[in-house]
């Protein structure tokens, strides 16, 4: 059975999400735009408007619901996950005020199944709290987020580990208070038994950020960058640093991604309806050669193409997260790579849309338009770019097919002809019956 209802209680939730979020929360976003922002958490301005905001927050019972009643949390399944970050991608501050904010979500996880008692004292529970923010630092500048690739090496030394390479993209590293690192223990195993993952404070001797890389929607003139470019000089940490066993950190990794790529998606479709919102009330709102834009039937197309594309992701991403909530783990993951290959295309097409209806004022800073396009480009990079993706969803897909027996394809006309008069051969060639068989 088919219900697309959401119970009341937690409909008065998801209505006064929407509420505080855009009279709130959305206001962060022009006070403190920058996209390392909402992670500085040495800066007390922020943090004096914050910090009350998820105190408010906590009262309603909604911080940090992806996590299980036992680390605090709701203990929510996907599809109230999915339909609460729907509201929190409307504003980039959400997720910081609702305690899930990544990358800390999934290093939160990680810490939660793999760390040691000593490590959840003194990261999870701050993290979990809101006090400090993380780093997970897996990519490589030669290698991108191919494991298989990668060269940053672990070894062991006496009581040890030690670490040495270089790390590329590792969000969030200048305000960090830790790094999860993935390193290579075993350069000859399987490729997926190569690497091993660990908990590296930040301070920690060895740790180096070559530089903060800005993306196209920051200045590298104002420091903007949150994106570090990192050495790995011989740092040392303990052997009890290590997250999971020897060889196990691929498997680590993707313990982190599933939900949160679920998450991803859907905050994406509260960006895509913010937009759709803004291209609609631009629509009825300005004039030219004679009327209304609405009046317009390429507008009006740009407006239908947008909310259909729309509902057919949110649609695929909810479907996602019920196949996650009931069926085993790793049944779901044809669909999360599908709403990972399509979130990308849905969010250009439809901020492109809403972009080209306002006009010059849409390329502007006036609006939040233009830096939600240049944002574009990296989320169909983000966690593996979309063509990784449509190999795995085309691999899994044909798992479930089997080549044609014989010379032609299984739907192959004539032999289903003939095999189809052979099954009703008693009627159709009994000449008492009226009507024709058509013989082609």
């Amino acid at each position: 059975m088919l219900d697309f209802a959401i119970e009341s209680e937690f409909q008065e939730k998801l209505d006064w999400m929407a509420t505080f979020v855009r009279e709130e929360v959305e206001p962060l976003d022009l006070l403190f735009p920058s996209g390392g922002d909402p992670y500085d958490t040495r800066n007390e301005k922020s943090r004096g408007i914050l910090r009350p905001l998820q105190d408010e927050v906590r009262k309603q019972g909604l911080w940090a619901c992806h996590l299980g009643p036992e680390l605090g949390g709701q203990g929510y399944g996907q599809v109230k996950l999915g339909l609460m970050n729907e509201i929190l991608g409307r504003s980039y501050w959400a997720p910081t005020v609702f305690g899930t904010a990544a990358p800390d979500t999934g290093n939160a996880e990680i810490l939660a199944m793999f760390g040691t008692a000593e490590q959840k004292e003194r990261y999870l529970q701050p993290l979990l709290d809101g006090e400090i923010v993380s780093t997970f630092s897996m990519t490589e500048p030669q290698a991108g987020a191919d494991p298989k690739e990668f060269v940053c090496r672990a070894w062991r030394d006496g009581d040890d580990w030690v670490i040495d390479g270089e790390k590329w993209f590792s969000s969030n590293a200048r305000y960090a208070a830790f790094l999860i690192v993935m390193a290579v223990t075993d350069p000859d195993a399987a490729p997926h038994r190569r690497m091993s993952m660990f908990v590296v404070p930040a301070e920690t001797p060895g740790v180096e950020i070559k530089r903060n890389v800005g993306t196209m929607a920051e200045r590298d003139d104002l420091d903007e960058g949150i994106h570090g470019y990192l050495r790995y000089r011989e740092v040392r940490v303990p052997a009890d640093a290590m997250l999971g066993g020897p060889g196990e950190g691929f498997a680590v990794a993707q313990a982190r991604l599933g939900g949160g790529r679920v998450h991803h998606a859907m905050r994406t479709v509260g960006k895509c309806q913010r937009a759709l919102d803004m291209m609609c009330e631009r629509a009825l709102s300005r004039r030219t050669q004679g009327t209304l834009l609405a009046d317009k039937q390429a507008v009006q197309q740009m407006i239908a193409d947008s909310y259909i594309e729309l509902q057919q992701f949110r649609l695929l991403v909810l479907h996602t997260a019920w196949v996650i909530d009931t069926q085993p783990p790793g049944a779901a993951r044809t669909q999360i790579a599908a709403c990972k290959v399509a979130m990308a295309k849905v969010l250009h097409d439809v901020i492109q849309r809403a972009l080209h209806v306002h006009g010059s004022l849409g390329t502007t800073h006036e609006l939040p338009l233009a830096d939600w396009w240049m944002g574009v480009p990296s989320l169909a990079l983000a966690d593996g770019p979309t063509e990784v993706h449509r190999t795995t969803i085309a691999k899994q897909v044909l798992k479930g097919y089997s080549p044609a027996e014989g010379l032609f394809p299984s739907e192959h006309v004539p032999p289903k002809r003939e095999a189809a008069r052979r099954r009703y051969a008693a009627i159709v060639e009994d000449p008492s019956l009226s009507g024709s068989v058509r013989l082609l």
